[in-house]
């Protein structure tokens, strides 16, 4: 009878862990006072100042811009360097292609973003372009380290995927665009969707390698969050994390309930 009982404790035990800091975030957001961990009553009026707040606006915008544009960028050349380890067999520079693409999910993001920046530095000396730090150069970046991600996953399903299908539509005919196209895409698409949420979450989540290549007037919303908890935490900051954690809240519920209608 102890085993079920130290198992229910432990089970408990994770829950709290992983969740009571979401749970205490959540109900700090309603705080009528200014001071975070200072309970002065229920009220909702942070969540009108975050909303009128144009510095976390403008953040979020660009965040998701750069987010959206880095994630599509991302899979696009994910999905071609994943066809050209899995298709192509070996071919001369094979593995020092593959080891350039692996680089950024082993390399400390620091140092990912002082070579980033050093790059953009040396080329706007050389050719004028980028002109300043930004959304294009934010966008780079991201887009750099969400490839590795998206191929990783793009090219694990292209390894499982059977080739049959692929080799019957070409004895048919169909030209190997039009294979793709038609058959590879179709196939892939689950893992595709996946590669493109993981590369935009990295986006939306990523504060080290932007800060290095942002500038003046082009703060991501982690980095203008970050820098808003340097002198105590906001009870804005709380308003905006607990939006977030309802948004996500509700696209998962979303996704569980198409996947059970989707079921026999």
């Amino acid at each position: 009878m102890r085993r079920p009982v130290f198992l229910l404790s432990a089970l408990s035990f994770g829950y709290a862990f992983l969740y009571a800091p979401i749970v205490l975030l959540v109900a700090w957001s309603f705080n009528e006072s200014r001071v975070a961990n200072v309970w002065g009553g229920f009220s909702v009026k942070w969540y009108g100042e975050l909303l009128r707040n144009e510095q976390f606006l403008e953040a979020a915008w660009l965040s998701l811009q750069v987010a959206a544009t880095s994630a599509t960028a991302a899979l696009a050349l994910g999905t071609l360097s994943a066809l050209a380890l899995v298709r192509f067999g070996r071919f001369r520079g094979r593995w020092l292609f593959s080891g350039l693409i692996a680089a950024p999910l082993v390399m400390p993001e620091v140092i990912l973003g002082l070579a980033l920046l050093l790059l953009f530095v040396a080329l706007e000396d050389l050719t004028g372009w980028p002109d300043g730090r930004g959304f294009v150069t934010i966008t780079i970046a991201h887009t750099t380290v969400g490839l590795a991600y998206a191929t990783v996953v793009v090219r694990s399903r292209l390894a499982q995927m059977d080739r049959s299908l692929e080799e019957a539509a070409m004895d048919l005919g169909a030209r190997p665009v039009k294979v793709f196209l038609v058959v590879t895409l179709p196939v892939i698409a689950p893992a595709l969707a996946a590669a493109w949420l993981l590369a935009f979450t990295l986006s939306l989540d990523d504060v080290v390698v932007a800060s290095f290549v942002t500038g003046p007037g082009a703060s991501t919303l982690p980095i203008e969050v970050f820098a808003s908890v340097r002198l105590g935490v906001s009870p804005q900051v709380n308003a905006l994390g607990t939006l977030i954690v309802v948004a996500v809240a509700a696209i998962i519920f979303t996704a569980w309930r198409l996947a059970g209608r989707r079921k026999p």
